[in-house]
């Protein structure tokens, strides 16, 4: 679920395109708390004045670095089954998780400091579920899986253990964890697993009451 940004032309999005890639090296190299506007102005070389006056602080550096990964025309595979999109799908945040350098993972712990950066997060997730849908319509439609299953229920519970391994217990990388929580999700879906949303009790975060 992660794709590069496009980066359309003109002096101000050149000037977003250097702030962004200097405060996206920054956080790798450096980690969120040595992460300023100052450093991040004099490796983009822009002046700082531009970047206070256009990101503010380092919260609204890090939202619109999220942003620009919504600029782009990424969509999952169609791989004509269900367990192979979904085992696509896993291998590309698998990547993402493991890259070096470790960006994905940088701004997944930047947005438990930063408000904004959590945010956009947020939408960001929102974007790729949505985007994601059309790998369960496909299953609707080739006869894999129950009219009316639910996309984001099914979604989570295949992409979840890839997430899990490397985010949640830093355990070391599995590549057959992707296909292994892929044809586990696409069998639970063939039998009714994911027919129909949640109930609104199972959406709370767990020990909420």
């Amino acid at each position: 679920m992660t794709a590069t940004a496009r980066r359309p032309g003109g002096r101000a999005a050149r000037i977003r395109a250097q702030v962004l890639t200097a405060a996206r090296a920054l956080l790798v190299e450096r980690g969120y708390d040595a992460l300023t506007v100052d450093t991040v102005a004099e490796r983009s070389g822009v002046h700082r004045a531009t970047v206070y006056r256009r990101w503010r602080d380092v919260g609204g550096l890090l939202a619109d670095v999220l942003a620009s990964a919504l600029d782009d025309d990424w969509r999952p595979r169609d791989t004509g089954t269900l367990a192979g999109d979904l085992t696509a799908l896993n291998e590309e945040v698998r990547a993402a998780l493991v890259e070096d350098p470790p960006l994905t993972m940088a701004l997944i712990a930047a947005s438990f400091r930063s408000a904004p950066a959590a945010t956009a997060l947020g939408r960001f997730w929102e974007d790729r579920y949505a985007r994601c849908g059309v790998v369960v319509d496909r299953a609707v439609a080739r006869g894999e899986v129950p009219a009316g299953t639910d996309a984001r229920r099914l979604l989570i519970a295949a992409t979840a253990p890839v997430y899990h391994r490397l985010v949640l217990l830093r355990q070391p990388d599995d590549p057959g964890l992707p296909g292994d929580a892929a044809r586990a999700t696409a069998l639970a879906a063939a039998a009714g697993a994911f027919d129909g949303p949640a109930p609104a009790a199972a959406e709370r975060p767990v020990g909420e009451r």
